[in-house]
């Protein structure tokens, strides 16, 4: 029996808010949109959890091969976000810019005195359009890890130096540019950035167990190592958010909503530039073809991976639909929903277009 058949007979382990999935002997093309798009996750050999919005049903959250007695203690355990945290980020600049602390003009060395002088915007790092080192280019260490992310040393020490600029027009990833911009957000209001993140995101979205991994910190997470932790608390503000599934979902939702941020300010945000790659501020925004939709759909996609960690963040602002995923399987490939190819882009047409109707 394929995995398809066994999911839609109702032998996955499951949890929808606590209750497991009862698909019953329905064809799978009259399943619901969720349960289709997470057959197609598993007829590629994905492993790990899953969690949908889609409009008309409440929220929707897969915990892979566990019992649905042990959905609760998945929750409050969650996964590494690590590069889901840049999109955090990118929300909680623009608040700041909405309220007026500064805009996304303002010179970055007017808090970090080492890049006086050196040109740098606020919008040049959410772009990734800085000259500042990458961590990623770091020695390695014993584990043939970056050694940044595991070093003792203050990270601005290593973020405020002289790197190499990006192509003009275009943008490099670089984890630098948004540990900077955490500093930024901080010095600029005087308020710590777990404290921002908990007044600024958590209150408006209703999360509660999402937070910044510090260093020597014991929080559980799914898969986790002692060793992954200490380098994963080492992203900062690029990368160490760790929380569950159906918080990144309410982030989504509270975003597609307006509970985050005013109509114009979200336009801002995910206003992508052609010339790098349809990058916007934090995120990716494009349009994409998905089988059975009749027109192009606007795709928001944030991806993140941290050693075996890889984390999804999709939204689908026109249609009311998010998605998030996250495994441990360093080596899955989600595929390009841009090109019309691999599991991600199967799962969005079953969510999206009913392509299985």
């Amino acid at each position: 029996m394929t995995l398809v058949a066994r999911l839609l007979a109702g032998a996955l382990g499951c949890a929808i808010l606590g209750a497991c999935a009862t698909p019953g002997d329905r064809p799978f093309a009259e399943q619901d949109a969720d349960l289709r798009g997470y057959a197609r996750l598993l007829e590629s050999g994905f492993t790990g959890d899953a969690a949908f919005a889609v409009p008309g049903k409440p929220d929707t959250i897969y915990y892979g091969d566990s019992a649905p007695e042990e959905a609760a203690t998945r929750t409050i355990e969650g996964w590494p976000w690590a590069s889901v945290t840049k999109q955090v980020i990118a929300v909680l600049v623009m608040r700041e810019v909405e309220d007026g602390q500064f805009s996304l003009g303002s010179d970055v060395g007017t808090w970090i005195r080492p890049l006086r002088g050196r040109g740098l915007s606020v919008e040049d790092l959410l772009r990734h359009r800085s000259d500042l080192p990458n961590p990623d280019d770091s020695a390695p260490g014993d584990d043939g890890f970056p050694s940044f992310y595991t070093s003792e040393a203050n990270p601005l020490a290593y973020c405020t130096g002289q790197g190499e600029a990006p192509a003009v027009g275009g943008g490099a990833s670089n984890n630098c540019d948004y540990i900077v911009l955490g500093a930024v957000l901080e010095a600029a209001t005087g308020t710590s950035l777990d404290l921002l993140l908990a007044q600024g995101i958590g209150l408006d979205a209703g999360w509660i167990n999402t937070s910044f991994l510090e260093p020597g910190s014991e929080r559980a997470f799914a898969a986790r190592t002692d060793a992954e932790a200490k380098r994963i608390a080492g992203y900062g503000a690029s990368g160490a958010l760790v929380g569950p599934l159906d918080d990144i979902l309410a982030f989504d939702q509270a975003l597609m909503s307006g509970r985050l941020l005013s109509d114009s300010a979200l336009a801002r945000l995910w206003q992508s530039d052609a010339a790098s790659g349809s990058l916007a501020l934090g995120q990716w925004v494009f349009q994409a073809s998905l089988d059975g939709c009749d027109a192009p759909v606007r795709i928001v996609e944030r991806r993140g991976g941290i050693g075996k960690f890889q984390t999804r963040n999709i939204i689908l602002p026109d249609r009311g639909i998010a998605v998030a995923l996250a495994t441990d399987q360093g080596d899955f490939e989600f595929g390009e929903v841009r090109t019309g190819s691999g599991p991600m882009h199967d799962v969005l047409s079953e969510l999206a277009c009913q392509s299985g109707r």
